[in-house]
C-alpha cells in the first residue's frame, strides 16, 4: 500500500501540522503512537535486554531508555530490531482500517527516510525546522540538556537532507502563525490529491 507520508526531524513541528490535518477531516496513522504502545507491550523484553531499571510497573520508562539509546547507536539498533516488525504491522493495520472506512488519511512516520525502502509512499511532505531550532525546541519541550538534545537530533538523518528528498516542504522556521499557513497549504494539496485519486 502506498501512503501519503508526513515526516520530519525530532521537534520539527509534525504534531502541530497533524492537528491541522485532523481539523480538516483527515485521519492520521501515527507511527510514534504505535511505537509507544508496542514499547509497553514489550516491557519484559526491554527489561531483559537493557535492564530492569528501564521498566516500572509494567511500563517502559521512555525518557530513561531514550537517554540510553540516543547515546549509543548499537543499542538503538537493538531496540529497533525489537520493535520494527510490530510497528510496521501496526501501521498497515490502521491504514487498512481507514481504507475500509473510505476515510482520507496520511501516515506520520518520523523515520521514513531513515527506513528507506520499508514503506512505500505516493507523496512525502517534510516539516522543516533548522537544526539549531530543533535543538532549542527539544531542550524547552523535554527539559533536556543541550548535549542530550544534540544527541537526539544527530541520531536522525540531517533535516537538510530530508528537505531535499521530500516532495514538498512544510516550513516551520518562523512562528506558529506561519506554520499554520504552511499546514493549510498542505491540507489543500491533500484534498486535491484525494479528489484526483493521486494516492
Amino acid at each position: 500500500m502506498k501512503y501519503i507520508v508526513l515526516t520530519g526531524g525530532i521537534a520539527s513541528g509534525k504534531s502541530s501540522v497533524g492537528k491541522t490535518v485532523l481539523e480538516n477531516g483527515f485521519g492520521i496513522v501515527d507511527a510514534d503512537k504505535i511505537a509507544h504502545e508496542i514499547l509497553n507491550k514489550k516491557a519484559d523484553k526491554i527489561a531483559q535486554v537493557f535492564g530492569g531499571k528501564y521498566v516500572e510497573k509494567g511500563k517502559v520508562k521512555r525518557k530513561e531508555l531514550g537517554a540510553l539509546v540516543f547515546g549509543d547507536k548499537n543499542k538503538m539498533k537493538v531496540l529497533e530490531r525489537i520493535l520494527h516488525d510490530e510497528i510496521y504491522k501496526g501501521i498497515e493495520t490502521e491504514a487498512a482500517h481507514l481504507e475500509k472506512q473510505k476515510k482520507p488519511f496520511i501516515v506520520d512516520i518520523p523515520l521514513f527516510f531513515e527506513k528507506s525502502g520499508v514503506y512505500e509512499s505516493a507523496f512525502t511532505a517534510v516539516v522543516y525546522a533548522p537544526k539549531a531550532e530543533q535543538i532549542k525546541r527539544l531542550m524547552q519541550r523535554d527539559g533536556l540538556t543541550k548535549e542530550s538534545a544534540q544527541a537526539r537530533v544527530a541520531a536522525q538523518m540531517d533535516i537538510e537532507q530530508k528537505k531535499i528528498m521530500a516532495d514538498i516542504v512544510i516550513d516551520n522556521s518562523k512562528d506558529l502563525a506561519h506554520l499554520k499557513e504552511e499546514a493549510e497549504k498542505f491540507v489543500k494539496i491533500l484534498k486535491e490529491r484525494y479528489a484526483n485519486k493521486q494516492i
